[in-house]
């Protein structure tokens, strides 16, 4: 079945070029180490503004992979798409995220249960509150079963999403007091996205930096070492 919105001004792909799961990073580049180190005969779907996106297979199984941009801005048009236009079913973020945990260090993952956010971006739905953005059960529950069965060092909980990096007041002692791990600045759009469309996502993250005790990482780093929240996250599809 066609879908006469499809491509769109931001996705050059047509409807059935994408498959029913997407992995998506900020990056990139990230979308396109994932397709040459995961995919099985990737295919580039799209290149419109340098969103890379492909196409392939995993263990047999048709997946697709795709960058998002930064911010809520940019991952809330391309998530949008991807569920509404494009017959999108289930969304795995995989990004870096500031740890404001005392617990969770550089290279640790972040399991995002739940996601806080400074944006407005819920006031398009008007509800008659605040709404709370959370991670499909599922696939939390399988993000956690991989974690523990490879060993890898991590954290379940309460991210903040952030409509600013270079934030004058970013107040982070307050919400590292209500038991927030980490802040970054795309899971709350792409739940709330989810939420919308009936459909399912979660962020995983990988610690890049440390807002309390300083320790960072290079942007090298980030594009091609944070390979473990990348096994997690494919071992969901």
């Amino acid at each position: 079945m066609s879908n006469t919105n499809t491509p769109t001004p931001h996705n050059a792909a047509k409807f059935g070029d994408i498959a029913e799961t997407v992995i998506m990073a900020g990056d990139p580049l990230r979308a396109k180490f994932m397709a040459e180190n995961f995919l099985e005969n990737p295919v580039l779907f799209n290149n419109v503004r340098g969103m890379l996106g492909y196409t392939g297979t995993y263990k047999g199984k048709p997946l697709s992979v795709m960058g998002h941009g930064m911010g809520m801005a940019s991952v809330g048009i391309y998530t949008y798409e991807l569920y509404n236009f494009y017959g999108v079913n289930t969304i795995i973020r995989v990004g870096s995220a500031g740890s404001i945990n005392n617990d969770l260090h550089v290279g640790d993952l972040v399991i995002a249960m739940g996601c806080c956010t400074n944006s407005n971006y819920y006031k398009q739905y008007e509800l008659p509150g605040m709404f709370a953005p959370i991670a499909s059960f599922e696939l939390v529950r399988g993000a956690v079963d991989t974690c523990e069965k490879l060993g890898y060092r991590f954290k379940v909980g309460n991210v903040v999403t952030s409509d600013v990096f270079y934030h004058e007041n970013p107040h982070n002692d307050k919400w590292m007091s209500m038991g927030v791990l980490a802040v970054e600045m795309e899971i709350a759009a792409l739940y709330m996205n989810a939420a919308h469309a009936g459909k399912r996502a979660l962020g995983i993250l990988t610690i890049s930096d440390h807002l309390l005790t300083g320790e960072v990482t290079t942007a090298e780093e980030r594009q091609n070492t944070f390979t473990k929240m990348m096994d997690v996250a494919f071992s969901l599809v």
